[in-house]
């Protein structure tokens, strides 16, 4: 009988070991269309799917008559910055992008740097914090992306803080984990009309507006 084998099992060479690919995300239109945007794995990043920002950007396409060279982006929560950057692709004037993680918002500064995108600044800072501050901004923004984490609230807290920030015409995208009615909207969306709402899978988004402006 032969003595079990002392030899132990050669060892897998260091570069072997493929670390897992990272998702990603694509720009789908404009001068960046099919650049891939990095998505980090972190607590509450969800970016906005392929087939709710092909829906989204046509709704404003057609609201702005396919003129982005004027529009003024805030793009709060910006996670991957596929929101803003879809937006400055397009050929929006100024996206401002807000984002709290550390990791995130250096991946939107590579992203930034990549695309040469200079309409777009970067600020890293809690939303809320940012808002209470941009008083000063009024008026400003004529988009606004607002996408949050689930299930914490934010929406209650941010959209009557959007309302000074967004110009007279301005429209206010919005995507929550439930559904918006017109008939039946919630006291925190008071003096905001919905103008387009729509479902992808567990995705609720939504157009809004001032109450009193657009047609």
């Amino acid at each position: 009988m032969k003595k079990p084998s002392s030899k132990k099992p050669p060892k897998t060479p260091v570069h072997a070991i493929k670390p897992p690919l990272a998702r990603q995300v694509r720009i789908i239109g404009g001068a960046w269309k099919r650049t891939p945007l990095a998505v980090l794995d972190s607590e509450g990043l969800r970016p906005t799917p392929d087939r709710v920002r092909e829906t989204l950007f046509n709704w404003l396409s057609h609201l702005l008559d396919g003129n982005w060279s004027t529009v003024r982006c805030l793009d709060l929560f910006a996670g991957t910055g596929v929101l803003g950057f879809e937006a400055a692709s397009r050929g929006a004037l100024e996206v401002t992008m807000i984002e709290h993680n550390t990791p995130a918002a250096r991946q939107l500064e590579a992203t930034k740097t990549k695309l040469d995108a200079s309409q777009v600044r970067i600020l890293r800072s809690d939303a809320l914090t940012w808002l209470s501050k941009a008083g000063i901004e009024a008026a400003r923004f004529d988009l606004i992306f607002l996408d949050p984490p689930y299930q914490q609230g934010w929406l209650e807290k941010v959209l009557p803080l959007c309302q000074g920030l967004l110009a007279a015409h301005g429209l206010l995208y919005l995507e929550s984990e439930f559904a918006l009615q017109e008939d039946d909207l919630p006291p925190w969306l008071s003096g905001w009309q919905l103008l387009r709402a729509d479902k992808a899978g567990i995705v609720f988004y939504h157009l809004l507006k001032k109450q009193g402006h657009y047609s």
